[in-house]
């Protein structure tokens, strides 16, 4: 096969599989999105009279039956392809001819990654933001279903004031839904239209219509000028995976509150047993893996991004190689949020809180008669702190 770059020469194929890397199996979940792309480019290109109609139509019926037999894993981008843009014009060209090999016309493989990035990570914030509220509303469910029950509240890990599974839940619900709000951040660094930068520096020559191809793809600007796209790369990436690794946290926190509640020493919670799983020598064991699991994730979403930030640090402006290897960090990400809010989705409709072993202790209103005996006797509320403080060291 003729790759987009070949010039006829031989490749090591060391250097290929190399170079090549992972990318035509992380590129498996862009061919739809290079689809959509490379329509709109091919539309656009014949409005400007840069392509004939007769063409145009052979490449968007030839681009849109290629996706749909992606879609059904009829066929799947293989090493010698290197990428989802190889795969698609190559098939492309043995599909109707010649007239594939005129899309390329004005773009180059790097604006043309770009676009399906980006609308890629647009639906990947779309759909965590989603997940983020599936869960809110699996904690607002508890809450309905149990939010009498009271609680303690603790701060440095010792009991503080009361609480109950109502504020407890509440609490986690409302930062799920801030965190899903701070996804649009990350989606909103990704709605820039690439398409027309080329390699960064425009298409000499070429008349193009960047506003054509900006309306067609759903994009909510042009990103101007051409020379900022290529210095844009991995920002869109870090700002997403960043406020991922904002809502895992919040996720990991949730889960390391029940994680204690299940311990046989509180017990203030219950699990299904067949949401627990068992040890391979103590027979009595029902280990909640699926929240330590969760409690991890913050980890990796971090580890993420410092590799994002690693890659692109110091390296010269336009494009270059090492900005390859900013998907693997990315989906990694996208793939893991995913999964982690749909099993805390589930795992919270088996929790159960335990009213039977909870105590509130009479020390937990410390700060509430505090704040009465200051109200009620006039005195300064540190006086009436250090009453209080003393009544209770003789009880």
């Amino acid at each position: 096969m003729s790759r987009l770059w070949d010039k006829g020469a031989p490749l090591d194929q060391r250097i290929l599989k190399f170079t090549a890397g992972d990318d035509h199996l992380l590129d498996q979940r862009l061919v739809g999105y290079d689809v959509l792309a490379s329509i709109a480019h091919a539309k656009m290109l014949a409005q400007q009279g840069l392509l004939s109609s007769e063409d145009c139509e052979a490449i968007c019926i030839g681009l849109t039956e290629l996706g749909e037999q992606h879609a059904r894993d009829e066929w799947s981008i293989t090493l010698e392809e290197e990428d989802a843009h190889g795969a698609l014009e190559s098939r492309l060209i043995e599909k109707i001819g010649p007239a594939g090999g005129r899309l390329h016309l004005g773009r180059s493989r790097n604006d043309q990654v770009l676009a399906a990035l980006r609308l890629y990570m647009k639906d990947a914030a779309d759909a965590l933001r989603e997940g983020a509220e599936t869960v809110a509303v699996a904690l607002d469910n508890l809450a309905e279903r149990q939010g009498d029950c009271p609680l303690p509240g603790y701060t440095h890990m010792q009991p503080a004031m009361p609480s109950s599974v109502r504020l407890w839940a509440e609490g986690f619900a409302a930062e799920l839904r801030d965190d899903a709000d701070g996804l649009d951040t990350g989606k909103r660094r990704a709605d820039l239209n690439p398409l027309g930068s080329a390699a960064g520096y425009g298409a000499p020559g070429i008349d193009l219509d960047r506003e054509a191809t900006r309306e067609s793809l759903g994009f909510a600007s042009n990103q101007n000028p051409v020379t900022g796209v290529q210095l844009s790369r991995g920002k869109a990436e870090a700002t997403l995976v960043f406020e991922v690794a904002l809502l895992l946290g919040d996720l990991g926190r949730l889960a390391a509150d029940l994680l204690l509640f299940y311990t046989s020493e509180f017990g203030f919670v219950s699990l299904p047993e067949d949401m627990t799983t068992g040890s391979s020598i103590m027979p009595q064991k029902r280990n909640p893996d699926v929240f330590e699991l969760v409690r991890s994730t913050e980890a990796v979403a971090t580890g993420a991004l410092a590799e994002i930030f690693a890659i692109t640090t110091k390296l010269n402006s336009g494009y270059q190689r090492d900005l390859q290897r900013l998907k693997a960090p990315l989906f990694r990400v996208v793939d893991l949020a995913e999964d982690t809010l749909a099993i805390m989705a589930h795992a919270l409709g088996g929790i159960a809180f335990r009213p039977e072993n909870i105590r509130l202790d009479t020390e937990l209103t410390a700060a509430e008669r505090a704040n009465e005996l200051a109200i009620r006797e006039g005195i300064p509320f540190r006086e009436a702190y250090r009453v209080v403080a003393r009544s209770l060291d003789d009880e």
